[in-house]
């Protein structure tokens, strides 16, 4: 398999998530009208902040923070239909002891879907993986699916759980992969998408 494609930041791996779909997709239906779907893609983010100076410039501030609460609260957020906070809280207690137990471990996964649960509320991002590599907490994300024009509105919470994680194992935070299996944009966001991948390109050549 190849080598993840490696970004410094949340913000440069969410631009370079809508390049890869640009440049890579083909056009697919979707019920929210038709999209561009691009090939599977494992990204590596090397310094995953949960403060990025690319979404503060290009990003939705207001979109994040109900992001942020759709990852940090134990009820449903409108609009959503689940809670990534009450799938995720209740685990990481259960990966922390695993890992403390066993630092080489590679088996501190937890899943975020339910064997039968409504078509319509399988969520996104389906599990996390966690290890111990040169005394820095690792992380793993994986997508079932994933809008690439508002990935960074998952990356900048996912950042933070990792912190949460490697503050309570006293470790350093290390790297978060991100594995997505369908990476789409819709063409409804084609044109605010080029805004905002056009003038962060040169920056990320």
């Amino acid at each position: 398999m190849d080598s993840p494609v490696q970004w410094a930041s949340c913000g440069e791996a969410w631009i370079g998530l809508i390049r890869h779909v640009w440049i890579t997709g083909v056009p697919a239906d979707d019920d929210r009208g038709p999209v561009i779907e691009g090939p599977p893609v494992l990204v590596e983010i090397t310094s995953p902040r949960p403060v990025d100076p690319i979404v503060e410039r290009y990003g939705d501030a207001a979109k994040l923070a109900l992001y942020t609460r759709k990852f940090t609260e134990d009820t449903i957020v409108e609009p959503f239909k689940y809670s990534y906070g009450a799938r995720i809280k209740g685990q990481l207690t259960w990966a922390a002891d695993l890992l403390r137990a066993r630092p080489y471990s590679k088996s501190g996964w937890i899943s975020l879907t339910t064997p039968g649960e409504p078509y319509d509320s399988v969520p996104c991002l389906t599990g996390l993986a966690f290890r111990i590599r040169d005394e820095r907490l690792l992380m793993t994300a994986t997508f079932r699916s994933q809008n690439a024009f508002t990935s960074y509105l998952n990356y900048l919470p996912l950042a933070d759980v990792q912190a949460e994680m490697a503050r309570s194992l006293g470790l350093d935070q290390g790297p978060m992969r991100v594995f997505v299996d369908v990476p789409h944009l819709y063409l409804s966001d084609a044109g605010a998408a080029l805004r905002v991948m056009r003038p962060a390109l040169p920056r990320l050549l």
